[in-house]
């Protein structure tokens, strides 16, 4: 146990949202509660864009009833961003807002790149001598965080997905004659957990249900082979599901599609149209009908459809982050591992940041067959529990009653700062 550290305590979200990175702020709000060091707490408006513009909230103030349907409540309900910090002019500013503040804990809520600030921020901290505790919260639909078994956000987005794959099946099964394909695009950029992930809608030991065809970032795309694969299963199967994943590359490497070159703050390729440009190869080629759809941000938001299992790990994710930061760590991701048992039970850890930060875990290559458009046991072993279990949020009028956060400004201190 480290000296106490008294202080206020600021939470930030960044990043693409999903159906449990509010259960995580819930779980960080309740743990901070519990905590007489922990003075105040406060939320940043738009993650590190908020921090720079001083945009801060106070969440002690929020009713527990706010707080508990955080955990039913898709999106980012401090709101985020995907803001590039500029340099040390930014870092600058960050390391005054929370002297300004008197924030001696920081507890970020993102992915690869947010984790990387979150790193720099620590760095800085230590370095200017100003005392800080720093916590990554892990958080990300693609699953491709290092140093932890798996990221909240990641079982709920496999588990809408495999509910759409088996409901679009019904439909083509009644469309389809042996001339139908569809193609589902999924996110997932460069690893492909979450194309892979619609492998749980196979019933057990059924490896001809759909999805047919799995394509990943893993195994670069050969047309011709795709063309002899769709055409055997159409030999046998009224119609052919194709699950795609958006960041699907050739035999040189490169991407298939992207947004026509664009790029986001991080100088990350914008991705998607592989859908269009497989159903275009596919019509060419056989002259048969395809379709594709193109689930967007449906995948990330879907709470309706969302994992018990993936939302109550998430709040522990929260709660750990809290109670590490209390107990003098700083500079570490908490981590999510599966406890040596016959039966799946997940337990948290702790990662150093600088380990974390802008890794990308692939896809393990012995878990996709030799056929590479399908997965393996060990796929399925890994993935099936993460999926377990359902959360229904309260309901009104018929539809869903999410929660929103009253979010009562913090006076600022600070004169304005630009932010291009």
């Amino acid at each position: 146990m480290s000296e106490e550290l008294n202080g206020n305590c600021l939470i930030a979200q960044s990043g693409g949202p999903t159906a449990v990175i509010n259960s995580s702020l819930a779980g960080a709000i309740t743990e901070a509660l519990n905590h007489p060091c922990i003075e105040e707490i406060y939320g940043a408006r738009n993650g590190v864009i908020g921090i720079l513009q001083e945009d801060l909230v106070d969440l002690a103030e929020e009713s527990q009833q706010v707080i508990r349907g955080l955990r039913t409540t898709p999106a980012s309900a401090l709101g985020t961003c995907r803001y590039k910090i500029r340099g040390q002019e930014d870092y600058d500013r960050i390391l005054q807002v929370f002297e300004s503040h008197n924030i001696r804990y920081f507890f970020y809520i993102g992915g690869n790149d947010s984790q990387d600030s979150a790193d720099r921020i620590n760095a800085l901290a230590v370095e200017r001598g100003y005392d800080l505790r720093v916590i990554g919260i892990p958080k990300t639909v693609d699953n491709d965080l290092v140093a932890t078994d798996h990221c909240p956000g990641y079982g709920s987005a496999i588990k809408y997905l495999c509910t759409t794959v088996k409901e679009m099946a019904c439909d083509a099964q009644s469309m389809g004659n042996h001339d139908y394909v569809g193609i589902i695009e999924v996110m997932g950029r460069n690893a492909g957990w979450m194309a892979a992930g619609t492998s749980l809608a196979k019933r057990k030991d059924r490896p001809e249900d759909p999805p047919h065809i799995i394509l990943l970032p893993e195994v670069p795309l050969s047309p011709q082979k795709l063309m002899e694969d769709v055409q055997r299963i159409l030999q046998k199967e009224r119609f052919c599901l194709i699950v795609a994943s958006e960041g699907l590359v050739d035999e040189d490497g490169n991407y298939l599609t992207t947004s026509g070159g664009a790029t986001d703050a991080f100088g990350h390729a914008q991705l998607g149209g592989v859908g269009e440009y497989l159903r275009n190869l596919i019509e060419e080629q056989f002259g048969i009908r395809a379709r594709a759809a193109k689930l967007g941000h449906a995948q990330r938001a879907a709470v309706h459809c969302s994992s018990e299992t993936d939302n109550e790990e998430a709040f522990l994710a929260g709660q750990a982050a809290v109670k590490a930061a209390v107990d003098g760590e700083t500079g570490k991701m908490v981590t999510l591992l599966r406890a040596e048992k016959e039966t799946y039970e997940c337990v948290t850890g702790l990662a150093p940041l600088t380990e974390v930060a802008n890794g990308v875990k692939r896809l393990p290559a012995d878990w996709i067959n030799e056929n590479g458009i399908s997965m393996n046991h060990q796929f399925t072993k890994y993935a099936q529990p993460l999926i377990q279990g359902e959360i229904s949020p309260e309901f009104e009028n018929g539809l869903p009653n999410f929660v929103r956060i009253r979010g009562r400004r913090v006076e600022k201190n600070l004169e304005p700062y630009e932010i291009d």
